[in-house]
């Protein structure tokens, strides 16, 4: 039942809750972590763990693609980002992280941002983003990138050609039926058709908007934008565990309209620990998308730093340019690896992700994701 508290005189608004706010409670015979089995399969591929990357350049280039992809995960290339306009994007990396160095000496100055968007004024080229999707392929990785709804059609036809293998089509906020600044809606429905690639959906915060979208043939729909900057810039707030449960409820909804047909939950936003892992999939999210866990690794092109994809708009940023804890001065730099699966000393759940997600499912009693969906919850904030 959905909550609804008065504010004022006829005016209402619903309760929702964030992952922070949410318990899992074990009620089933602990196994061991040994015995999980994390497997994500999605469409044709199969990942070792469901983990993806948020499509930003802080975190993925295609040797960190690559590396991820070892891993067990799903990393997302940016189709728009630096390494799909610059030849030398390692030179305009550089040109943020000083500016975002300045920006801490000279609080509260926010020049990182106006580099972004200088950056991304350089058009993108069709060769540069095919040939960069062309090594992630040719390593033997799964080759996924993102790309806006505004630029989907002028894009997807060169990803597809250079080998893509998942299309992401990710905004702030996505609907079912785009209206392009030309004024001509984009039928998600008919371009997911004509796209010989499954296709992969997002962000969304509600029930209505994810029913059409997999009405539409996304075989995954995104909940959230990897940005927690909606509520400064938008005032959109909607805590992600009811995001996600209304999205799963969505699913459910379609799953019965269609005798079967399966759509994915990716939770991408308030997501920072292996608890958060864990309650975004006892919420019923399939997978999860990391951010600025990620940003941590010595391997993550943005040396430290995480900025959301929609950090760089040319008139309206939203997100900010920020230095992750495990990168504060003294503190020891991790592999990816470490990150991920460990081993690691950190003792607040920012390391060895995967390890503790497998801990926490055994300790309920849970051997698969699926299965952990239907774990007792508890509203603890």
């Amino acid at each position: 039942m959905r909550e609804m508290i008065e504010f004022g005189t006829g005016r209402s608004a619903r309760r929702t809750w964030p992952l922070s706010s949410i318990g899992i409670v074990p009620a089933r015979r602990a196994r061991s972590s040994r015995d999980v089995d994390l497997t994500w399969k999605i469409d044709a591929y199969s990942f070792d763990a469901p983990v993806l990357t948020h499509p930003t350049d802080a975190i993925v280039s295609p040797d960190m693609a690559i590396e991820f992809s070892k891993q067990g995960g799903l990393a997302v290339l940016n189709g728009e980002g630096l390494w799909a306009r610059h030849a030398d994007p390692e030179e305009a990396l550089a040109r943020v992280v000083a500016a975002a160095e300045d920006d801490v000496l000279n609080y509260p100055s926010s020049h990182a941002n106006a580099v972004l968007q200088e950056l991304h004024k350089a058009p993108i080229v069709p060769e540069l983003l095919a040939e960069r999707v062309s090594q992630i392929r040719e390593s033997g990785a799964t080759t996924a990138v993102r790309v806006s709804p505004q630029r989907a059609a002028e894009l997807t036809p060169i990803l597809v050609k250079a080998g893509v293998e998942l299309l992401i089509i990710q905004g702030t906020l996505v609907s079912a039926d785009y209206v392009q600044p030309s004024g001509e809606p984009l039928d998600m429905g008919a371009f997911i058709r004509s796209v010989d690639v499954p296709v992969i959906v997002g962000g969304v915060l509600d029930y209505h908007t994810a029913l059409h979208l997999m009405r539409a043939g996304a075989v995954g729909v995104i909940v959230g934008s990897g940005s927690t900057a909606m509520q400064e810039t938008y005032g959109i707030e909607v805590g992600m565990a009811t995001a996600i449960a209304d999205v799963v409820a969505a699913r459910r909804e379609h799953l019965d309209e269609t005798g079967g047909r399966y759509v994915h939950v990716i939770a991408d936003g308030e997501i920072d620990t292996a608890g958060d892992i864990a309650r975004a999939l006892a919420c019923g999210a399939d997978a999860v998308a990391l951010g600025a866990p990620l940003a941590a690794a010595k391997e993550a092109p943005g040396q430290g730093w995480f900025w959301p994809s929609s950090a760089a708009h040319p008139k309206y940023p939203r997100g900010f340019v920020s230095l992750v804890e495990e990168h504060a001065e003294g503190a020891e730099v991790q592999s990816l690896e470490e990150i991920l699966h460990g081993p690691s000393s950190a003792a607040f759940g920012t390391a060895n992700l995967i390890g503790g997600l497998k801990r926490a499912m055994a300790k309920c009693g849970f051997t698969n994701v699926k299965s952990f969906q239907k774990v007792n919850l508890s509203i603890t904030g």
